[in-house]
């Protein structure tokens, strides 16, 4: 049928089917046997209508996105580096596929019926959220029927497609390699987060348990948040209660905020980094490659998690008429070895 535009009125003479079989058939809205829907598909394929079908869904998937953001993730600042370099990516893969991005903003007051008002009003293709995994706003998100995908967050319930670093591998990935320099007493310094700063705590007991070691030689600390001031405050409460390290040769800190803290509270009480304790990071923001010393940490790929959630988006899009789980994609992270570890004294 060459020069020829072929549609379903083509494929069910193809396939010696109604017109309405092949409909059903391809939007998977009637059941259909199994010897029909395989004769249907293939005289689909054999014409080349599924190729085309496809190459017109990708081809119009994606022209305008809402990106939900916390007011906090919007401005540039050393607080919010994570944030900001994974929206930068964000935007500069929608320039480059010509999707329109609106924003709308809110600090822990975004509700879904707020969202979706938002994207209905502006005839959005789907919604982008990042970091607020509040489990009224997913379900809000969900009933709605609008795809969506969620970035540094998890939906408990896995309906809605998200995209989050390997948080608890990675944070084994490093606990392990310090084991590994000889290190025999790790701190771990977090704060009381989202779950995915609770998948960092997992994975360094992951490892602790996995040592052979006795579990006191893995400590946990907690800070009031992850702002670096907030993580200096806490290494010196840490060492004003046990009078200096406390016999602890290494400390891991959940995100690299609270490392850059960590290592003005231990330059500010006359220690040495690594000479007296080792310091590293989770995240790879680009301060650590600029502290004194670098920071050895967990580099996140912070450049992709953006255009991977646009794909995610994609392809929800394209596949809306067929049954499709939610999908939660980890990005794999690695060690970047700068000069805050050394072998313990």
């Amino acid at each position: 049928m060459a020069g020829k535009k072929v549609g379903i009125k083509e494929v069910s003479q193809e396939a010696g089917v109604a017109i309405s079989t092949v409909s059903h058939v391809l939007n998977g809205t009637a059941s259909i046997s199994p010897q029909v829907r395989a004769r249907v598909m293939d005289a689909a394929r054999r014409l080349g209508y599924l190729a085309r079908r496809r190459a017109k869904a990708n081809a119009t998937a994606l022209g305008t996105v809402v990106l939900a953001v916390p007011d906090d993730a919007m401005p540039e600042n050393e607080i919010n580096l994570f944030s900001w370099t994974v929206l930068s990516a964000l935007s500069r893969d929608c320039e480059r596929r010509g999707v329109r991005l609106m924003p709308i903003t809110g600090n822990g007051s975004l509700t879904a019926r707020g969202i979706v008002d938002f994207v209905q009003a502006n005839s959005a293709d789907g919604v982008v959220l990042i970091n607020d995994d509040r489990p009224d706003l997913l379900r809000g998100i969900r009933a709605s029927g609008i795809p969506a995908v969620l970035i540094n967050g998890e939906d408990q319930d896995m309906h809605i497609d998200s995209v989050t670093p390997g948080n608890r591998f990675g944070a084994r990935l490093a606990t392990d390699w310090l084991i590994k320099q000889g290190h025999r007493s790790i701190l771990h310094l977090t704060w009381q987060g989202r779950t995915t700063i609770r998948r960092r705590l997992d994975g360094f007991l992951d490892a602790g348990e996995a040592s052979g070691l006795p579990m006191e030689a893995f400590q946990v600390f907690h800070a009031e948040g992850y702002a670096p001031a907030l993580g200096e405050a806490a290494i010196r409460t840490w060492l004003d209660r046990h009078d200096g390290l406390g016999g602890v040769t290494a400390i891991f800190c959940a995100a690299d905020n609270l490392a850059l803290g960590a290592l003005r509270a231990l330059d500010g009480a006359g220690l040495s980094v690594p000479g007296d304790v080792s310091v590293m990071g989770f995240d790879g923001i680009v301060l650590g490659e600029l502290s004194r010393p670098p920071l050895t940490t967990i580099k996140v790929p912070l450049e992709q998690i953006g255009p991977q959630a646009l794909h995610l988006l994609e392809q929800r899009l394209i596949t809306a008429d067929e049954p499709r789980a939610a999908h939660r994609l980890e990005l794999g992270c690695e060690i970047a070895v700068r000069g805050s570890v050394g072998a313990p004294a």
